[in-house]
């Protein structure tokens, strides 16, 4: 019973705590805006992961806030340009890899690196094709990795579901 309630409310609050986090959101997004983004999507992905593998509001709640402060990081230390590369990087990775095949981005001015690789190629009811990826993204020399769903959209684009 505890974890079907905790599971009911985990959405409640991962939104209080992005809504919280948004009433200081738009002076902080000026200031530094690579680090206040990562953490709302960290603190997302690590609270939605914690649900997912079914802990309770405690895990939940840790996992987002673990999520905030890798994600506030590793945005923080990326600039524009290591963004668009691995992005760019992962555009190629969901279209043309097999499972198993990285695309590498390096960026000699910032010295960061990453790399994404599918582990899983599906195809949903709907006919949507889905792919579930690791990525690695080196900052400093120190590797920092995630794992996560894209799917392809009616455009031909693909969106990261989590």
């Amino acid at each position: 019973m505890k974890s079907a309630t905790a599971r009911r409310l985990a959405p409640l609050v991962l939104l209080v705590f992005v809504v919280g986090g948004c009433a200081e959101l738009g002076e902080k997004i000026q200031d530094n805006p690579k680090a206040v983004l990562g953490s709302v999507g960290g603190a997302a992905a690590g609270g939605l992961i914690a649900a997912a593998a079914g802990g309770g509001a405690g895990w939940i709640v840790g996992g987002a806030l673990l999520g905030g402060l890798l994600g506030g990081y590793i945005g923080n230390r990326l600039d524009a340009r290591d963004k668009r590369m691995a992005a760019e990087a992962a555009a190629r990775a969901f279209e043309n890899n097999r499972v198993g095949q990285a695309s590498v981005w390096n960026n000699p001015d910032s010295g960061n690196s990453g790399s994404i690789t599918p582990t899983k190629t599906y195809q949903l009811a709907n006919g949507q094709y889905c792919r579930h990826y690791e990525q690695t993204i080196k900052i400093g020399g120190e590797p920092h990795q995630t794992y996560g769903t894209a799917c392809r959209q009616a455009d031909g684009s693909w969106k990261i579901q989590s």
